[in-house]
């Protein structure tokens, strides 16, 4: 066995891997992460590397490879833990261990670090009247300014003093050659800038948020770091409930990480947070420079902050003594990464808490299905908040039937219902939400009149309309004609959607001139401060209606808003994801959720053409419940996560033939290597099947068991390295994905 080490692992070398033989004395002693003392280099120098997994056959002749000298005594104790959790990414996703490793360290980017400098005043104060007599006398102002500048501040902040004073580096340079002066600096961290508000207010906790609160503490102090998963409804205080359980930890010496799906959320919940903790916390997102990223990672590594918050990657701050995660809208699809190794936070956030001795909180309304499926098996512990923090009802849901509508000749995209209740908002002086559901929008074909959509006879998806006139599955490449006449009820009402939120801020303004409307979109949220701009202007009450796709219904809150509409509710119902039932249910229940928060009660409009669907009906009852029994029910039925576990083989490659002759040769291979309890599907042609003339195949694998699959996804990387048919391809392994290919 030969050792496989990772040298100088927080600069960007990390690009190789050095195999060193393990001597006598550390056989059996070592272990994945350790930080161990190396010869490197051609003078031998005692290096220090981390070790990154174990090899059989070494890569270069063995004369030439070195010993490892020993294990590293003041071995850094949170790099070593990251670099386990790399390995474990790297088993459980695929991908290299150099791969993972970049997804987990804090690398250091070339950036300057920035120095805060000083100028000190070393005389006295009858030493520095004469020296400032003298400048004078010998007429040389500058060096004069600045003496009497020193003499009413012993210290001056250099970029303030040559400014302000006008003076050059030279007459510093000149004054601390004399004595008179030292230029003192230190480093300064890059800090991402909050305005700090009100200071922290007394929260009186709704009995609910007490015991989920209590149950929490009382299995911390007993040690027992558990998973929790908070299922409470919009508006019942679970950001309240994460911060005293983030209060109990930081109170211990421990740190908390947290982490939010979107930047749209990161000013109004780093607000509530920093009211809280004030100084200790920080956050990082893909906004900030990489120097700034770089700077917060330091500042949790050197202890100076209790509480990380940010999107995924904050998962991997490097805290000392790491004591909670928490992921708020755990449901969300951005927790999944998109790049190898496509990881998921709520499941690495667990492979992390576990090395870290430390607990996990997920929080939703509308927790995944895969959450709330562990909490039925014992695996995660649930906890529920019912009610509205305040008390508030729940918003009464309205349900508007678009093939009625269409049937009376209402061919408007607002039905009668939504448009009298904007009326009534816009004479009352409130405010309105109108949400376009667009997720999915690029496929289904659906009839207008009676709602049927063409679905795929094997797997249960909408098929997508293709522009050479053909429907396609994209789970198993079956393939049909498109129609023009809806196969169910004869209607000529048959397409796909077309208006987009452009579209309707031009309705609105038509239907409503008087109304002040903001629309926040990808046009209109592009600039760096886009999001908060538009969402500021709403909140203080600057527009009266806000238009908008799913950005606008995450975690906001308005407390004028007594009305939100949803148009094309079912638009996400029929994308071809097996996914789209729960998608769309948690959009309705979230957009639903946005009304009625203050003091005025909230009215919901779902306009939809399946008024029928279960995720329809179970969201406008805003019952959970009911619709995980349909929804799990279904994914039992058809073998789909969480019930089963799936397995998506993207490979791409420049030359169409030859990626299909491997793709056939790859599923070859994986039937000889899998078990009966494997199921295999395609070689299938993505919805995309090329991009930048790079064409794309996929294969799914289904299997009740994770580790199988985990099994054949080695064997598969084993055989993909020895074969050099693969060396043009690039082949990509996504575990359970979020979006299908």
């Amino acid at each position: 066995m030969y050792a496989d080490i990772i040298i100088d692992i927080t600069h960007e070398k990390l690009d190789k891997v050095f195999q060193y033989i393990i001597p006598e004395f550390l056989k059996g002693r070592l272990e994945v992460g350790m930080e161990v003392i190396v010869p490197f280099g051609r003078s031998s120098k005692e290096t220090r590397g981390y070790l990154v997994g174990f090899s059989e056959t070494p890569g270069v002749a063995a004369d030439k490879m070195k010993e490892i000298l020993q294990i590293a005594e003041d071995s850094v104790a949170i790099e070593a833990r990251l670099v386990k959790l790399a390995a474990w990414m790297r088993e459980a996703y695929g991908g290299t261990m150099i791969q993972a490793l970049k997804t987990v360290l804090p690398v250091k980017r070339k950036s300057k670090e920035q120095q805060k400098r000083k100028l000190v005043c070393l005389l006295g104060e009858t030493e520095g009247r004469k020296r400032l007599d003298f400048y004078l006398s010998k007429n040389q102002k500058a060096r004069a300014r600045l003496m009497a500048a020193l003499l009413d501040e012993r210290e001056l902040d250099y970029g303030l003093a040559t400014k302000k004073l006008h003076i050059t580096a030279d007459v510093i340079g000149a004054l601390e050659e004399q004595g008179v002066l030292a230029v003192e600096s230190k480093r300064v961290y890059r800090n991402p800038a909050i305005s700090l508000e009100d200071s922290d207010k007394e929260i009186s906790y709704t009995p609910q948020q007490h015991r989920a609160i209590d149950r929490f503490v009382q299995d911390y102090r007993q040690e027992r770091y558990q998973i929790y998963l908070i299922h409470g409804i919009t508006g019942s205080g679970k950001t309240e409930v994460y911060m005293e359980m983030i209060r109990n930890v930081v109170d211990r010496g421990r740190q908390a990480i947290v982490l939010i799906p979107e930047i749209a959320l990161t000013y109004q919940t780093v607000m509530r947070f920093y009211r809280k903790f004030g100084g200790r916390v920080s956050i990082i997102h893909s906004r900030m420079s990489a120097g700034e990223r770089y700077d917060q990672m330091q500042r949790a590594s050197e202890g100076k902050i209790d509480v990380m918050i940010g999107p995924r990657s904050a998962l991997f701050t490097p805290f000392p003594n790491l004591g909670l995660i928490v992921i708020d809208e755990e449901h969300e699809n951005t927790y999944k990464s998109e790049q190898t190794p496509r990881y998921h936070a709520r499941e690495t956030a667990a492979a992390r808490a576990k090395l870290e001795h430390a607990s996990l909180v997920l929080g939703s309304a509308t927790p995944s299905l895969e959450s709330y499926y562990r909490c039925q098996t014992g695996e995660y512990c649930l906890l529920e908040l019912t009610r509205r923090a305040h008390n508030q009802p729940l918003p009464a849901v309205y349900t508007a039937d678009m093939r009625r509508e269409l049937a009376r000749g209402n061919r408007s995209v607002f039905s009668d219902i939504l448009h009298d209740k904007l009326k009534e908002r816009l004479e009352r002086n409130e405010q309105s939400m109108l949400f376009l559901n667009r997720r999915g929008y690029a496929g289904f074909i659906s009839c207008r009149s009676c709602g049927y959509v063409i679905k795929c006879p094997h797997c249960d998806v909408s098929l997508s309309a293709h522009n050479n006139g053909k429907l396609v599955c994209h789970y198993c490449g079956h393939e049909e004609q498109s129609v023009r006449v809806c196969p169910s009820c004869g209607s000529k009402h048959i397409g796909g959607f077309k208006a987009g939120t452009q579209q309707i801020e031009e309705l609105v303004k038509r239907e409503f001139p008087s109304a002040r409307v903001l629309r926040m979109d990808l046009d209109t949220t592009r600039k760096k401060d886009g999001y908060e701009k538009i969402l500021s202007a709403f909140s203080h009450g600057e527009a009266d209606i806000l238009i908008g796709t799913q950005m606008i219904v995450k975690g906001h809150d308005f407390p004028r808003v007594t009305l939100v509409g949803i148009l094309a509710a079912d638009m996400s119902l029929y994308s071809s994801d097996y996914r789209a039932g729960e998608r769309t249910f948690q959009l309705l229940v979230q957009a639903a959720g946005r009304a009625g928060r203050g003091v005025q009660e909230g009215e919901v409009v779902i306009q939809t053409y399946n008024p029928e669907h279960y995720s329809i009906q179970a969201a406008s009852k805003q019952d959970y419940a009911a619709f995980y029994e349909e929804e799990i029910a279904f994914r039992k039925l058809m073998g789909y996560p969480p019930a089963d576990n799936l397995l998506a083989i993207l490979m791409t490659g420049e030359d169409e033939k030859h990626l299909e002759t491997a793709a056939g040769y790859l599923k070859e291979y994986t039937m000889r290597v899998s078990g009966e309890q494997i199921e295999i599907i395609g070689p299938a042609t993505p919805y995309v099947s090329r991009i930048h003339d790079v064409y794309r195949k996929i294969l799914y694998l289904k299997c009740p068991k994770y580790g199988m699959l985990i099994d054949v996804k080695n064997y598969l990387e084993q055989y993909i390295q020895i074969n050099s048919g693969f060396l043009t391809l690039k082949i990509q392994f996504d575990f359970n994905p979020m979006n299908i290919f």
